[in-house]
């Protein structure tokens, strides 16, 4: 069955969004390729503006609002956001974001920094959903879901493009999985142009929502608990509609990490490629470091996030947590 979101849909969100966003810069981790003795390549997505790449899928769904839009809102663990905020804010629509009590404070600095509002409501993303859409259903705010939205998943498919266009031979690709929206429309992008490209999906073993629900064979609800790699937490909704069955289709494994693994990522990322990015933009790097994976001959590992509070980073390189 043809997927619900098409490689035009990706090729036309491109387009759009080009004018709002900095092109993917991908170079070679010399340490990286020296250690497996393949080309490793690092696609540095956390230079975007926001900082995360959730700017794509943000800019694609705000450029496609109706006009007389009253606002926009969101659940967000942060980069979600953030990124919808910055949307927002060029295309003057209020905009009002939903968290829980465990998204780290910098990140709600970041949002507000761009003029959003945010609630703070509960201890999980599903608590935060119901203020959400209350704000839908009672004030008439139009919803940009962070994962689950065709518009969202075509702007990151985006990513995908600017992978393959750049190293037209790779072959293994490593992404962050979390709802599933980044790499749903990555894998898209990749396959349906190169369909023997791996697509690896990284997350945390705390509360990895999207792989524990495809070992169940439908969404579930999963505990979210803290984890270092915080932008990777929340459900995937019991009612999804696109990703469960995209992630299941199109991503060829899964693998998960343990606290220390994320923070080994974060490391190499500072001291070995001289890079700041927070827990959920480590994990391809912790996941090669921890033997999970096992690099093709050209892999990209994507950077995803630079958004990590600066305390908590240096105790990280630190070795003190």
């Amino acid at each position: 069955m043809a997927p619900a979101i098409t490689l035009d849909d990706i090729k036309a969100a491109r387009e759009r969004i080009a004018a709002h966003i900095v092109p993917l810069r991908i170079t070679p981790s010399p340490s990286l390729s020296s250690r497996f003795g393949k080309d490793i390549l690092l696609a540095h997505e956390y230079l975007q503006t926001t900082g995360a790449f959730k700017l794509r899928g943000a800019m694609n769904s705000i450029l496609q609002l109706e006009p007389g839009t009253t606002g926009v809102t969101a659940v967000s663990t942060g980069n979600h956001g953030r990124a919808l905020a910055y949307a927002a804010k060029k295309a003057g629509v209020p905009c009002i974001i939903c968290m829980s009590k465990l998204v780290p404070q910098n990140k709600l600095d970041g949002i507000r920094a761009l003029g959003a509002e945010t609630r703070i409501i509960g201890n999980s993303q599903d608590e935060a959903e119901v203020e959400a859409r209350r704000l839908v259903a009672e004030e008439g705010y139009t919803m940009v879901p962070p994962f689950d939205h065709a518009h969202v998943i075509a702007g990151q498919g985006t990513l995908g493009l600017e992978m393959l266009e750049q190293v037209p031979d790779l072959d293994t690709v490593l992404v962050q999985l979390s709802g599933g929206g980044l790499i749903a429309g990555i894998a898209l992008a990749l396959k349906l142009q190169k369909p023997d490209v791996r697509v690896i999906g990284i997350s945390m073993a705390r509360g990895a929502a999207m792989i524990e629900s495809l070992a169940a064979g439908h969404p579930i609800e999963v505990e979210e608990m803290p984890t270092l790699a915080d932008s990777l937490g929340g459900g995937i909704g019991l009612d999804n509609r696109y990703t469960f069955e995209l992630v299941r289709d199109y991503v060829d494994a899964t693998v998960t990490l343990s606290e220390e693994e994320i923070a080994a990522g974060i490391r190499q990322a500072y001291f070995e490629e001289q890079v700041i990015v927070e827990g959920g933009g480590a994990v391809g790097l912790g996941a090669l470091l921890a033997g999970k994976v096992e690099p093709g001959e050209k892999t990209i590992v994507l950077l995803s996030g630079r958004n990590i509070d600066m305390e908590k980073h240096r105790q990280i390189i630190n070795q003190e947590v």
